[in-house]
């Protein structure tokens, strides 16, 4: 379904009950309920139900309406979590019932958020999906310490990668190194180390500006910048964002960081 499709946010319980069965997929933001859209905090206030990820901010629930029934889908590294199969029935159960259902992800749905995989399962059922895109934090989180992403001297493009997979298989680090881009890695703090010790194998300079940023845009976010040689995860949880690339020496805390050698 198109971004220009009507949610229900404004229909009446009668004209509900005769639609098509619709679930909207939102996105949060990085944590700052303030980076919630404007359409997402409409359509939030129209919500029967409310399906919300551990990461999202408590304070986006502000929108929805008293009566509406909020349901916890926690999703976090590390820790017991809902089980996909286990989200994706509620949202059909839900929906099915004639409720209007909202899936509230952090982020974006369709950035690493499992959206993709949410809107198959529902339209499998024959149900219409809307989504409502959310700041990712893959640029977001980077932007409060002042790094670019991309820059026209130091970085002409960006890879969002992911430093956990569903089977457990390792990205290509060697392909990621060679294309010069930034790296944003979600979900690689477990495996910090051995992400930084393959980029290092695969020929990318230990000096390379390299920082990792945890509870990003939220009022407790720490960051440490350093370089791909000397970063360290020690004292940092999930979630958490790393960054790697000559964009990171634009960071307010990059001091006297190391140059990297020429290619």
């Amino acid at each position: 379904m198109s971004g220009s499709t009507p949610t229900w946010a404004g229909f009446s319980s009668g004209q509900r009950e005769r639609a098509k069965p619709l679930v909207t997929l939102i996105g949060a933001g990085p944590g700052d309920p303030e980076l919630l859209t404007l359409k997402a905090a409409r359509v939030l206030g129209a919500a029967d139900v409310v399906l919300v990820d551990e990461l999202v901010n408590r304070g986006c629930l502000a929108h929805v309406r008293s009566d509406a029934r909020i349901v916890e889908v926690g999703k976090r590294g590390g820790c017991k979590s809902t089980p996909q199969a286990f989200i994706e029935k509620l949202l059909v159960l839900y929906a099915r019932q004639g409720k209007y259902v909202v899936r509230l992800k952090g982020g974006d749905p369709f950035v690493f958020g499992r959206g993709g995989e949410e809107a198959e399962a529902l339209r499998a059922h024959g149900i219409d999906v809307e989504v409502i895109p959310g700041i990712t934090a893959g640029t977001a989180v980077p932007a409060t310490l002042g790094i670019p992403v991309t820059h026209r001297e130091l970085a002409r493009g960006v890879t969002f990668v992911t430093g956990h997979t569903k089977e457990g298989t390792e990205p290509d680090w060697q392909a990621l190194a060679r294309t010069r881009t930034t790296l944003v890695i979600y979900m690689g703090l477990k495996g910090l180390q051995r992400i930084l010790g393959s980029l290092k194998a695969a020929g990318m300079d230990p000096a390379t500006p390299a920082c990792l940023i945890q509870n990003g845009t939220r009022h407790d976010q720490k960051q440490r910048v350093a370089t791909l040689g000397t970063l360290s995860g020690d004292g940092f949880a999930s979630p958490a964002l790393i960054v790697i690339g000559e964009v990171v020496r634009l960071a307010r805390d990059a001091r006297a960081l190391p140059r990297a050698r020429a290619a």
